[in-house]
């Protein structure tokens, strides 16, 4: 029983099984609301099943799955201001968000935070082949407990009166929780079949919560991969990016790899894989030093684009691998090459092309400069360039670039580091000095076209970029009259 548990003992959750008790329902508490009880994680999306028929209505509407949306309705009514109803008919669902401020219909405690109550009548769900959106009929607590994705997602808590608090656990989800497994209810290979995308959320889930993929579930996987081919690319890109934003994102990528699941999703980072040995050299797994890099970079930056640049910032290196026959293998211009790529990526998979991509591209195509600095002589003119073409993002780059250091080799990471800071110090000097981040040249084109009585041509812009590099440079400091004169002294030479 769990009556007494501060997430089930909650003024609104009581409200609701008073609510189900005048309306002659059963409800229940179920998902990842229950199962996140077990675990000690926060939550406050409440799914809520409903089984019966509201007996206070007659009509034939109010039957089966309408039964979740009368109830969502009783309960907002109760709570009033300060509660927020949306009703979806064609899915027979409804949606209660309770605000921080206690509505008029709760008393106790007042809840923290908001709370968002999704209530839905108890369904049995049947699949077509070529799609996982299934066909719903009204059904029974167990009926709806079977059709549940995971065994740990398949707990359900009376909120009824004479029985409110019961816990209703028939796949062992909390003995799947205690030997951190991710588990179907049924047999994995309809669970996966009917709804491929499930296959995604297990995965999701293992690296989410450090679970592992129980046996047949793991063989299920790779026996059903080819079904992921009906799931749209939005739907897996969200799987995927909860994958990116866990505490260790490698292990969802690897097991995306292992069930095969990898090149059907993703074939540009799957291409990442191997090693080519030639005259006894070999290189570095591409694919596992990115995942390593991405693991790094985890652990300084919940920045999700930050990690998709981790995961990208070496995408371009199978086209640019080549045989050298004194420097062994290379990957010149490799992250040239992988911004490039990344529109098509980000298109293929459906994912933003915005200011996001865009900053990703940076990232790709900047990561190796900082790398190049450190091992040449650091000058105050490389540094700028860099700072210039960075701009409000140096401190990212720098972040991923500390994380692209993986050598086994302890006394080169120490160097690589020692000198990481030397740049970063040399930025430190000359951004107080200089102000390069984001800077435009002193002198605009507008002022160039009066001061030489030009009209727009691309002369107006080579001279406004001498001034840019000028300053970049060091021969002139980044003020106004220093621009103005240098740029007379230019123009007047030609």
């Amino acid at each position: 029983m769990l009556a007494s548990h501060p997430k089930i003992d909650l003024p609104i959750l009581h409200l609701v099984g008073e609510e189900a008790d005048r309306l002659g329902l059963e409800c229940y508490v179920i998902g990842g609301y229950v199962r996140d009880i077990f675990l000690h994680r926060e939550s406050t999306d409440i799914d809520v099943v409903v089984v019966g028929k509201n007996t206070l209505l007659a009509h034939e509407a109010s039957q089966g799955t309408r039964c979740g949306i009368d109830l969502a309705q009783a309960v907002a009514k109760r709570l009033g201001k300060g509660a927020h109803l949306s009703v979806f008919k064609t899915y027979g669902t409804a949606q209660v968000k309770v605000h921080p401020t206690r509505p008029r219909g709760l008393s106790g405690t007042p809840q923290r935070g908001k709370i968002e109550l999704e209530f839905v009548g108890a369904r049995r769900e049947s699949y077509q082949h070529d799609s996982r959106n299934p066909i719903v009929e009204d059904g029974t607590l167990e009926d709806d407990q079977n059709r549940r994705d995971f065994t740990i997602n398949a707990m359900a808590v009376c909120l009824n009166k004479d029985r409110y608090g019961e816990l209703l656990d028939p796949f062992g989800g909390i003995h799947d929780m205690n030997e951190c497994t991710i588990r179907t209810p049924l047999d994995p290979d309809i669970t996966y079949s009917d709804d491929p995308l499930r296959m995604m959320r297990a995965i999701r889930f293992a690296t989410q919560l450090g679970f592992y993929l129980d046996r047949e579930t793991f063989d299920s996987i790779e026996r059903n991969r080819e079904r992921i081919k009906i799931i749209t690319k939005e739907r897996i890109v969200e799987e995927l990016n909860k994958i990116m934003l866990s505490r260790k994102p490698s292990v969802g990528w690897i097991l995306l790899d292992k069930t095969g699941l990898l090149p059907l999703i993703f074939p540009e980072l799957s291409a990442l894989k191997g090693v080519e040995t030639k005259d006894g050299k070999g290189h570095k797994d591409v694919f596992f030093h990115t995942l390593q890099v991405l693991d790094n970079l985890s652990m300084k930056s919940d920045n999700l684009w930050l990690r998709w640049a981790a995961l990208l910032h070496d995408i371009g290196k199978p086209k640019s691998k080549a045989w050298d026959d004194h420097a062994g293998w290379t990957f010149r211009n490799h992250n040239y090459l992988g911004a490039k790529m990344i529109p098509r990526i980000f298109k293929t998979m459906k994912m933003p092309q915005n200011e996001k991509m865009q900053y990703v591209i940076k990232m790709v195509d900047l990561h190796m400069r900082p790398i190049n600095l450190i091992e040449d002589t650091v000058t105050d003119s490389a540094v700028r360039r860099l700072l210039f073409e960075a701009g409000n993002d140096i401190d990212d780059l720098m972040l991923l670039c500390d994380a692209d250091i993986t050598s086994r080799n302890e006394e080169k990471v120490r160097r690589f580091h020692k000198n990481y800071e030397l740049v970063r110090q040399k930025m430190i000097e000359l951004e107080e000095k200089d102000r390069i981040r984001n800077f435009q040249p002193p002198v605009r084109g507008e002022e160039i076209m009066q001061l030489l009585n030009l009209e727009p041509c691309s002369r107006v812009g080579e001279l406004k970029n001498a001034i840019k590099d000028a300053i970049l440079d060091g021969i002139i400091p980044n003020e106004y009259e220093a621009a103005k004169a240098y740029l007379m002294k230019i123009a007047n030479q030609e």
